[in-house]
């Protein structure tokens, strides 16, 4: 009926704990999984291959909450396809983290009063590696408790020997297809990282600063220019006016005295300028703006540098010295001394670049980089998605991939750092520029330097997709495994790390896309859906939920809160349900296998089930069917919802209750549904084990015997289904709620028996009449049975007798109540549906909804009539 018997079927050979205890099982499972080679993936198998690349997390860094969440999901994706039969190859690395890991290496040096210039360059980078083979990829050991399922054989670092010949192939075949130069351009500049850093590397946020307007020149040749930073001014070359302005046509082309220097500067037109905004004049800095920088190219303006590296001012004598932010202030006040400040705004909210590191405001700031010319490399990496060769889920954030990679300017690959990738390209004594591929000799000789800077880390990463499995050598692994399939990662990274890979991606591999699917994912939140953050104490150690409830409840509780590309908002309690799931399903198993629940020999035909059992496969094939379309449609939050249902609700609250009296009875029946049930379990756990692979390891091999279930078999669908069985035990499920919450509602405990007539004759429902007595706490009726209450449900009545238990006038009072709102229900649809200009304009979906509720009252009022009429007068 099922394709699940498993290759080494025996009966259980230990029993259970009484208790779960996460702590106990899930460090030497996760050993034993890895000993055993399970994770790791074989080039030269002739299975189907299946590959997902970890994005590599810094070297710097350790596991949060956003690593679990990305990481579990890649985890049950790699997982099923394992046992789908796919040679599925989940690929572990690290990032070298330029920036991030020179900070932490300098603050450790700056402990011992020393800084990486005392050091030198070449000690100083031996002084990283030591750090990182030290205390490095510390996330590397937390993912092994949370379970990651990757091939630790293929571990990758992009600094390795094989990742950095990789880069350096790909730079020299860039260069020379003269998609990489060197210019002199705007950077972002930081002053406390000393280097430059992309575009995507600032953090925007709105900042109380000033704004100050003054006048430049003399006399009928004044003319009123406003700033943010004054200090920049020493630098102008220029102001700048529109063309078409009249209040300027006189000044154009006219020189005027820049105020505290004994320079004067031109006045020019450009289309650039908004004669509509402040004074419809703009002072020029193209040292020290990008735009103004543009504004220079266009009229040959001189570009002035006036700070160092650092922020400080270089120019001028008064100032120079200054830090950036006291020479503002000493800068206005010496106008203000001149009486050239028109007007002072404080506080003046604008948004302020910071960069994305060590929180430093950035400079924009002149300097010579090396970049890379992106236009013809954004456009494929555009076309891939437009034509369909790469999927983005979900499909509503194609926009915001399109908006960026149609909109990229050149890219800035070039760092003032030590610690990365150097740049292979050298100087020689007469202005040679020779740059060197992986095949080369370096030159040699009196006067050849190599260039200082090192690559954006990202340029690195950018590779990541096919550098892993060995390339630029055509290696087993690269023509197995890529492209890979699917790219998993934060909607955040689209700018950073996703664009890139493409355009590499598509570049290095002659058209071949990096990933066939690219599924993001939103951002962990707290549970009200703010940012998590350490200043705030909401910033959550998941290896503290780990320790407390188990590596299996933070994976669920992560993945039944993935809707794609929505933020998951995640709190302490939620995990404390995904606790008790696991231990609901420990306890439903432990009873399962102490009432003969076994996978031993084939499931017997449908004619010799009961409905019980038919019902359960029945529902158990559809919601292998309903698994497999989500997870092919990256939906882990609805179907672990499903799952999560299903199991607990249908397979062990109600089959489990409903075979309780087979079990007691004992017989063919009992071994019927003991090999029906061990079916069902079967099944459901290989069906949860990828979102909580621990827990289900455990009960499955206990269950089976077999050898583990990270290798068995991936449930499939049968096709059976039983559509009159899932009817009747609907009903069977009805009768049981009703009585349930009637007795409930008249304050009867769960365990107190009532007598109690079923009338059941006629009805699906006569075989159930030892379940529905036991589950309901109803005993038989006896000679002294009086009728106090009738609740006819579902075509069945049951009939009991509370005397001395119920308050009928209450029980009429809440009755009445109940009628009524279904009565108010009723003529609120019908006035609906009998309003011709509703009908007219509404939505099919929306009529059905509301014939729906009509259909709903009509029962819920014939239900609480028959509840009156069954009760005694009062």
């Amino acid at each position: 009926m099922t394709e699940n018997a498993q290759q080494q079927p025996s009966a259980p050979d230990s029993e259970l704990p009484t208790q779960y205890a996460p702590a106990d099982v899930e460090g030497p499972l996760y050993e034993r999984w890895v000993e055993r080679g399970y994770f790791e993936a074989d080039a030269k198998s002739e299975k189907p291959p299946y590959t997902i690349v970890i994005p590599p997390p810094n070297v710097t860094g350790s596991l949060h909450l956003g690593h679990a969440f990305q990481h579990t999901l890649m985890d049950a994706l790699t997982r099923r396809k394992r046992m789908q039969g796919f040679e599925s190859l989940w690929l572990p690395g690290m990032d070298h983290a330029g920036i991030a890991t020179q900070n932490v290496v300098e603050r450790e040096l700056g402990k011992e009063g020393k800084s990486r210039h005392d050091l030198g360059r070449e000690a100083f980078v031996e002084r990283v590696w030591q750090w990182k083979d030290e205390y490095g990829g510390k996330i590397l050991g937390q993912m092994r408790r949370l379970g990651d399922g990757v091939d630790w054989t293929r571990e990758r670092f992009t600094m390795d020997e094989g990742l950095s010949q990789a880069v350096q192939t790909i730079f020299k075949r860039l260069y020379d297809d003269e998609l990489i130069y060197r210019a002199e351009r705007i950077i972002n500049w930081c002053p406390r990282c000393l280097t430059a850093i992309s575009d995507i590397e600032v953090e925007y946020q709105d900042d109380d600063g000033e704004l100050v307007s003054m006048k430049y020149g003399e006399g009928d040749d004044t003319i009123v220019v406003a700033t943010t930073r004054a200090e920049t001014m020493l630098g102008d070359t220029a102001v700048a006016v529109h063309p078409d302005d009249e209040r300027y046509k006189h000044l154009v082309g006219r020189h005027i005295k820049l105020p505290l220097t004994d320079r004067t500067i031109p006045v020019v037109a450009d289309t650039h300028v908004d004669p509509e905004f402040g004074t419809g004049a703009v002072k020029v800095t193209p040292a020290h703006d990008p735009n103004d920088f543009a504004i220079g190219q266009r009229h040959d303006l001189e570009s002035l540098t006036v700070m160092d590296e650092r922020g400080v001012i270089t120019v001028h004598g008064p100032f120079e010295g200054l830090d950036r932010f006291e020479a503002r202030s000493a800068i206005v006040a010496a106008l203000r001394a001149e009486g050239r400040i028109v007007a002072e705004k404080r506080p003046y909210v604008h948004s302020v670049g910071h960069c994305s590191r060590c929180k430093t405001t950035i400079e924009p700031r002149l300097s010579m980089q090396w970049w890379v010319k992106v236009a013809p490399l954004a456009k494929a990496a555009g076309d891939a998605v437009r034509d369909g060769r790469v999927k983005i889920h979900p499909q509503e954030m194609e926009k915001r991939y399109f908006d960026w990679v149609d909109n990229l300017h050149d890219w800035c690959i070039s760092r003032q750092l030590w610690w990365g990738h150097r740049i292979p390209v050298w100087y020689g004594p007469e202005g040679e520029v020779v740059c060197v591929g992986p095949d080369d000799e370096a030159p040699t000789g009196e006067g050849w330097t190599q260039d200082s800077d090192v690559l954006d880390t990202w340029f690195s990463s950018g590779l990541w997709p096919f550098s892993t499995l060995g390339w630029p050598e055509q290696t087993p692994d690269l023509k197995k495994f890529y492209p890979t399939d699917v790219l998993l990662t934060g909607h955040d990274i689209i700018f950073f790390w996703v664009a890139r890979m493409m355009m590499f991606g598509l570049y290095a591999m002659d058209g071949e896309v990096p990933f066939r699917t690219i599924a993001l994912t939103g951002l962990v939140r707290d549970q009200f859906g703010k940012k998590m953050s350490k200043s705030s104490g909401t910033a959550v150690d998941p290896l503290d939920w780990m320790n407390a409830y188990g590596s299996d409840a933070v994976r669920f509780t992560l993945a039944r809160g993935a809707n794609p590309g929505t933020d998951v908002p995640i709190g302490e309690d939620w995990v404390q349900a995904s606790r008790n799931f696991a231990n609901k399903i420990w306890n439903a198993t432990r009873f399962a296998l102490m009432n003969g629940a076994t996978i031993e020999g084939e499931l017997p035909p449908a004619e010799r089930l009961s409905a019980t059992d038919r019902w359960i496969l029945s529902r158990l094939n559809k919601t292998v069917s309903q698994v497999d379309a989500l997870y092919d449609d990256f939906q882990f939050a609805k179907l672990s919802d499903a799952l999560y249902h299903f199991a607990w609700d249908e397979v062990f609250d109600w089959y489990v209750e409903l075979s309780k009296t087979t079990f007691q009875a004992g017989g063919e029946p009992a071994k019927v549904s003991g090999r029906v049930l061990g079916e069902v379990l079967d099944v459901t756990l290989k069906l949860l084990h990828p979102i909580v692979p621990f827990v289900t390891e455990t009960l499955w091999t206990t269950l089976t015997g077999g050898e583990s279930i990270v290798v068995a078999d991936w449930p499939k669908d049968s096709g059976f289904r039983d559509e009159a069985a899932e009817r009747e035990i609907e009903t069977l499920q009805q009768v049981i709620t009703e009585v349930r919450r009637f007795r409930a509602d008249q304050g009867l405990q769960p365990g107190q028996r009532v007598p109690a007539r079923l009338t059941l004759t006629g009805t699906a429902l006569a075989p159930h009449e030892a379940a529905i007595r036991q589950l309901l706490r109803l005993q038989p009726e006896g000679d002294t049975f009086a009728a106090t209450a009738t609740l006819p449900i579902g075509g069945a009545t049951v009939a009991l007798d509370l005397s001395g238990t119920i308050d009928v006038a209450a029980e009429r009072k809440r009755l009445a109540k109940d009628l009524a709102a279904a009565e108010k229900e009723k003529a609120q649809a019908t006035a609906k549906l009998g309003n011709e200009a509703f009908l007219a304009k509404a939505p099919d979906n929306v009529v059905d909804k509301i014939r729906g509720r009509l259909s709903k009252a009509d029962e819920d009022i014939e239900r609480i009539k028959a509840q009156l009429d069954g009760l005694p007068e009062a």
